[in-house]
């Protein structure tokens, strides 16, 4: 199994990305899925997550900016990040908790893709 992030970048302040994780590989359903962040020096904190019934939480500096969301038929879930600020600067991460087998689950991780705010 594999998590694959794309939608990562530049952007100015103020501005919005769209985030995208694909899970690939002998998936048999996902469970509950999140977007990570981690600034330099920084611990990774979870930013925004969403469970299979889709109901979400989010941390309280991206409320009301970011929006998580899935495709349960693609196997994707996406962070839609609005009124992007300098503090949003990090490496996100996705993470899934997925089933390979009725019996097998466990955590996956993505490989990280770079948000920079800057003007």
């Amino acid at each position: 199994v594999q998590l694959v992030e794309s939608g990562g970048g530049l952007v100015q302040p103020g501005g919005s990305l769209r985030l995208s994780c694909a899970a690939s590989g002998t998936i048999f359903s996902i469970g509950a899925m999140g977007w990570y962040r981690q600034a330099p020096g920084k611990q990774r904190e979870l930013v925004a997550g969403i469970t299979r019934g889709c109901s979400t939480n989010y941390e309280d500096s991206v409320k009301g900016r970011f929006t998580i969301s899935r495709d349960n038929a693609k196997n994707t879930f996406y962070l839609q990040m609005n009124s992007l600020n300098p503090e949003d600067t990090a490496v996100y991460y996705c993470n899934a908790d997925i089933k390979t087998s009725r019996f097998m689950d466990r955590d996956y991780w993505g490989q990280g893709t770079q948000v920079t705010v800057s003007s």
